[in-house]
């Protein structure tokens, strides 16, 4: 008998509050690294109204407007509107910000301390992490995820082209999938909720999102004449960002990795810069995980690895293929020790993370992106695998 379920998973737009403070953070962390590429930054952002907080622990040499990065991450994003009460140059940005504990500095310093283990740089943190790869698209991930995402950045291209000037920035995209025998077979669930301006109706908006972006971006093969869409389906979308809803960093975690299909170990990305192993450690396992697909050694893949705050060797290091391995995982596991380095320091060099790259990051999902700068989704290591299984 044939396995059958359907899947969903979620994205968010630019606009979004929550992803406007990702997108701030990663903006601050991205100047602090042109200027010091050694500089410690935890930026965590809040908006709610007209009201902006900048806060967290940042130990830098860079020299820093926070009110002009703020503003410039909101004028991006597109609240320049009359209308609008969270307006890029209208908001009241207030700061919280401290330098980093030096109990947490010592941990990660690359040189000995009082009841430090190793001289090592250590995690900055403990935690797990988990990176995931799957055979099913192109960009060697879950489909429901890439989807959402697509239909999200076409919204954003079409409102930042002009060419539907009542689409607004704040909007929700979802996608369900059938999947039979664990491969995507049709498309049941379409859903796109974008904030609006008062004059354009539900209809316009209804048969503009289905015929201009559902059925230019999503494969045709996949749309059937049982496919159903969700357009708006409060009815109303004119309040929307920071004014609808308060907007924290940090909190579209699954939407930034795998849209729950791949597992994630509880910490965001979004403001950190890469001795936080949250983040590091999370490109480290995609990094892994697709090679390992791309090596042809399992159809899907998922690594955790653990660490201890301070400490620079992995507690733990697991990959688990689901039976789709063309090997045992536990010689998989053998040959990814084998061929990676899962030292903190050795992450940031072997995928060259003291870059101001991580607003590439910020929007529609860390994993996945066609884009040479984001080195955790290349496949150079497919040969050492393959010969390290042998």
């Amino acid at each position: 008998m044939s396995k059958r379920f359907i899947f969903s998973s979620e994205s968010v737009g630019e606009g979004h509050p929550d992803k406007v403070c990702d997108t701030i953070s990663d903006a601050v962390l991205d100047a602090c690294l042109t200027q010091d590429k050694y500089s410690r930054v935890a930026c965590e952002t809040y908006a709610k109204s007209n009201v902006v907080v900048v806060g967290g622990e940042i130990t830098t040499k860079a020299k820093l407007d926070f009110v002009a990065i703020t503003r410039a991450a909101i004028r991006e994003i597109g609240y320049v509107h009359d209308d609008d009460v969270f307006h890029a140059d209208k908001v009241f940005v207030n700061l919280l910000v401290t330098q980093q504990s030096p109990d947490i500095a010592q941990g990660v310093d690359a040189k000995a301390a009082k009841g430090k283990k190793k001289a090592e740089q250590g995690a900055g943190d403990q935690g797990l992490m988990f990176g995931y790869a799957s055979d099913e698209t192109e960009e060697l991930m879950p489909s429901p995820v890439m989807f959402a995402h697509r239909l999200g950045r076409e919204l954003t291209r079409i409102r930042k082209s002009g060419k539907a000037n009542w689409l607004r920035p704040d909007a929700k995209s979802q996608v369900s999938v059938e999947y039979v025998d664990d491969r995507p077979v049709r498309i049941t669930n379409a859903v796109i909720s974008t904030q609006h301006t008062e004059a354009v109706s539900h209809k316009e908006i209804e048969e503009f999102c289905i015929e201009n972006v559902i059925k230019k971006v999503l494969p045709k093969e996949l749309l059937t004449k049982d496919t159903v869409y969700l357009i708006n389906p409060t009815g109303r979308f004119v309040i929307g960002g920071p004014q609808g809803d308060t907007g924290l960093t940090g909190r579209k975690i699954i939407v930034d990795s795998y849209g729950g299909w791949g597992r994630h170990g509880g910490g965001a990305f979004s403001g950190k810069d890469p001795s936080k192993v949250d983040r590091s450690a999370a490109y480290m396992g995609r990094y892994v995980a697709k090679n390992i697909v791309a090596a042809g050694l399992a159809k899907r893949a998922e690594i955790q690895f653990a660490y201890a705050i301070g400490y620079p060797d992995p507690v733990s290091v697991f990959v688990n293929t689901f039976g789709t391995g063309k090997v045992p995982d536990e010689v998989i596991t053998e040959a990814v020790e084998e061929v990676f380095s899962f030292k903190p320091a050795d992450i940031v060099t072997q995928l060259k993370l003291l870059r101001p790259i991580y607003g590439l990051t910020t929007n529609y999902g860390h994993f996945g992106k066609d884009n040479p700068e984001l080195t955790w989704e290349k496949t150079d290591k497919v040969k050492a695998l393959q010969k390290a299984v042998k």
